[in-house]
């Protein structure tokens, strides 16, 4: 932004000429004669015209204000930030900001030196701002008024002090300081403002507010407040937080205050509670394996999880954590099979595939590409392994499923990069940029930036022709691509394979058979609505559809943004431990 020079450029307009001028920041290397206000004039105009974002240009001003503080402001740097703030309404909009700005710089000043000569006259200078805030007589922001009694340490006492001057001067406006302060803590909860009355009661000590406040703080959802003024409060505060975390069913709340507080022989259960609701939500998201891993070998949450599979209809992971964690008790899979009641999922048998081939050699990809090459119509999809990491890109695809009439092909894409890079890049350019074969997919964008992200350096994952996208044939579908299977073969499709773990090999049957079916139902869909001619929406009335506009004849892979670095939405798991 240019502190490190003497000089900042401005380019002013004037006339239909451009004059450049300069503002001479000769004053910051000495501030004895520079008053507060030409102080934050020059910050402003070096904030506006910094070529920095206004993130880096804050941090920059932060620093530069922390080491200008040691050049001679006068009457001291406490009472010289003082002052500023004092003025800085007059700003405008550029108030609040500033004010932040000046007052964290500040409080970083004060760790360097922890403390200066002028910091008592300072204390009063804030009082008195504090003062002329709460009385409406000066225009802050609550949450300034806050940090000014924070860095400058003000206390009912210093208040107290400043107010016995202010009688002496015949100035009556304040009979009782603390009454004064607690009036002016309840208006800010009247106003909703918790965090702010939080900090204020805390800051002087004052414990005057009883449970309701706390279960208001709850009901309006400020539940960092709450825990702060309940841990403010103590222990029996903490335990009236956690009861009520518990009955309104937020475990996750619960739990974290009774580990960061020491309450574990107060609420014994919460802990199990919380990681049997961290189950269910893992096991809702079909992360099953993840689900498994939080249990931590607890034979009781193991238990939990089986039952909770038996719900899902997920009865192979049923067996494997019997089998595995020599569960007894529960029955096998050939009983619930017999006797569990579950929803009709899709069966690959009824789509009249012939069968799966799995594609991960020179020989299989030639064989593949060739059948695939005489069909006039096939099913796309992809799968890969979700990355549970909050924040981190997702795992490179791992499977590419095309489907035709009667064979579905699963091409390692993995190992056939690894292996055969050059023949898998012309195989898949002759299937995805041939103009003579329709491509169908289902929200299939997000797969076309995915696999170009995993496998950039292959062109033929840079363009495609003849794609159709099923999603944009049906309105106001609910429940995705198993919703409209759903709706429209009436049967959805099993989902709680999804988030497995689709790089291990070999796949279990049941991943195989997942995979195929989402790449299979995509042409069976097609020929509904082909042959009926209708939308999905009026199968059952006479409206045409023209399916053949929503044909993209060609598309290039647009590079991706930092905004589509996830391209499908993960289930992001959080570290509770």
């Amino acid at each position: 932004m240019g502190f490190e020079e003497k000089a900042i450029k401005l380019q002013v307009k004037e006339e239909n000429a451009c004059e450049t001028k300069t503002i001479c920041l000769h004053a910051f290397t000495d501030l004895t004669y520079v008053p507060p206000v030409v102080f934050i004039y020059l910050l402003k105009e070096c904030y506006v015209h910094g070529n920095l974002k206004a993130t880096k240009k804050f941090r920059a001003l932060q620093q530069e204000v922390c080491q200008l503080l040691s050049n001679s402001p006068q009457p001291g740097p406490a009472a010289f930030v003082a002052h500023c703030l004092y003025i800085l309404p007059i700003f405008g909009s550029y108030c609040e900001g500033f004010s932040h700005l000046i007052i964290s710089s500040f409080h970083r000043f004060l760790k360097t030196k922890a403390t200066t000569r002028d910091f008592s006259e300072a204390k009063c200078i804030a009082v008195q701002l504090f003062l002329d805030i709460v009385e409406g007589s000066i225009d802050h922001d609550e949450r300034i008024a806050v940090k000014i009694l924070e860095v400058f340490d003000v206390r009912l006492t210093d208040i107290e002090k400043v107010v016995s001057q202010l009688k002496a001067k015949n100035d009556h406006r304040f009979d009782s300081v603390k009454t004064f302060v607690e009036q002016y803590i309840f208006a800010l909860i009247e106003s909703q403002s918790y965090m702010t009355a939080v900090n204020m009661l805390e800051h002087f000590s004052i414990r005057q507010p009883g449970q309701s406040f706390l279960l208001k703080m709850i009901e309006k959802k400020q539940f960092e407040a709450a825990e702060k003024w309940a841990t403010f409060m103590g222990k029996p505060m903490l335990s009236i937080l956690v009861q009520e975390y518990v009955e309104r069913n937020k475990l996750k709340f619960a739990y974290l205050i009774v580990k960061k507080n020491d309450l574990q022989q107060e609420f014994p259960d919460v802990h199990y509670k919380y990681k049997k609701s961290t189950l269910k939500q893992l096991s809702e998201k079909g992360c099953w394996d993840v689900a498994e891993a939080k249990t931590n070998g607890d034979r009781q949450l193991i238990e939990y999880l089986a039952y909770l599979a038996m719900e899902a209809g997920y009865l192979e992971k049923v067996d494997e954590l019997c089998n595995h964690y020599s569960l007894e008790g529960l029955p096998k899979v050939q009983e619930l099979e017999a006797s569990f009641l579950r929803p009709r999922f899709l069966n690959l048998n009824e789509l009249v595939v012939d069968g799966i081939i799995w594609v991960d050699e020179l020989n299989g990809l030639g064989e593949a590409t060739c059948h695939i090459e005489g069909s006039k119509v096939v099913g796309l999809d992809c799968e890969w392994k979700p990355n549970y990491v909050k924040g981190s890109k997702p795992n490179k695809v791992s499977i590419m499923q095309i489907a035709s009439d009667k064979k579905v092909f699963i091409f390692d894409l993995i190992k056939l990069y690894e292996d055969v890079p050059d023949v898998l890049d012309n195989c898949l350019t002759r299937i995805l940029q041939s103009p003579v074969i329709l491509k169908l997919g289902y929200s299939f964008q997000c797969d076309i930036k995915q696999l170009a992200q995993s496998y950039g350096d292959l062109k033929c994952f840079k363009s495609y022709y003849m794609l159709l996208d099923i999603q944009k044939l049906f309105k106001d579908c609910r429940g995705g691509l198993s919703g409209l299977a759903e709706k429209i073969l009436g049967a959805g499709l099993n989902k709680t394979r999804r988030n497995s773990n689709w790089e291990q090999r070999p796949l279990t049957q049941n991943q195989l058979e997942y995979a195929a079916l989402d790449a299979a139902v995509l042409i069976e869909l097609f020929y509904r609505v082909r042959d009926h001619s209708h939308t999905a929406d009026s199968l059952d009335r006479s409206e045409k559809i023209e399916w053949k506009s929503h044909i993209v004849s060609h598309m290039d892979n647009p590079k991706n943004s930092r905004k589509e670095s996830r391209l499908r939405k993960e289930p992001e798991i959080e570290d509770e431990s």
